[in-house]
């Protein structure tokens, strides 16, 4: 997969040259290019914003560099999804992040200032991404979480592939079971027996347990939409929880 960044500040994806992210790049199983707006700018001190018009605090990312930018980069016949990261758009979710996953290509644009002219989101961008009801600064921390967390999703870049389909809000939308490793006891506190008797059946019967609890408990409304077998609905019934 490709992921191309376009930012006015390309130091900050810095941060991406390290861990899971760097060892997918040097096995070339994704490969992420960061690009600079401001070089594209018309303008004689390569300024990217200006005051909006009808007035109101704040200035606003200018379409000019932004679409040369974005035409640079994406070429043409680009086969890809065009991202502009935004407190406005479809919250990200397990379930996007998998969709962005099987793109080959990914264009993320992010906005800074009170906004981007919205001319270049009419004729540049097939989708808008939230990361949460809350504002920042720009949107390169939301790009970088966006392909955080695209990235791990990718054939081979875990290393174990299942290692994916057991954590929170995978495909049966519940959250991940609690881990445990040595020493046995901490501070007081055991290991749970039954991780430690070598029973296998026994360990996966109380972990999903451990994730219907976790989730019931802590997010109630993902338990609405999870796929819950007959056993699951047993347990939780037992456990006054449904």
């Amino acid at each position: 997969m490709r992921i191309d960044v376009l930012t006015i500040f390309p130091e900050m994806f810095d941060a991406l040259n390290a861990s899971i992210i760097a060892r997918a790049k040097q096995a070339n199983l994704v490969d992420i290019k960061v690009t600079d707006i401001r070089p594209f700018s018309a303008s004689k001190h390569k300024n990217t914003d200006d005051y909006p018009f009808g007035g109101g605090a704040g200035m606003v990312m200018t379409a000019q560099p932004i679409a040369d930018a974005i035409k640079a980069v994406t070429g043409s016949g680009f086969q890809g999804l065009r991202v502009f990261m935004s407190p406005r758009g479809v919250p990200l979710d397990q379930a996007l992040v998998k969709k962005l996953s099987q793109e080959p290509r990914l264009m993320i644009l992010c906005g800074h200032y009170e906004g981007v002219d919205e001319r270049v989101l009419e004729h540049y961008i097939d989708l808008e991404i939230s990361i949460g009801d809350y504002v920042l600064t720009g949107g390169e921390l939301p790009a970088m979480v966006t392909i955080d967390s695209v990235v791990r999703l990718l054939e081979g870049v875990l290393g174990d592939d299942n290692s994916a389909q057991e954590e929170s809000f995978s495909d049966d939308l519940l959250l991940e079971y609690p881990h445990y490793t040595r020493p046995r006891e901490f501070e007081g506190l055991e290991v749970p027996e039954v991780l430690l008797n070598g029973n296998h059946a026994a360990i996966d019967t109380w972990r999903r347990q451990q994730r219907l609890l976790v989730t019931a408990r802590r997010r109630p409304d993902l338990l609405k939409k999870a796929k819950l077998t007959p056993k699951d609905i047993a347990f939780l019934t037992q456990e006054g929880l449904l």
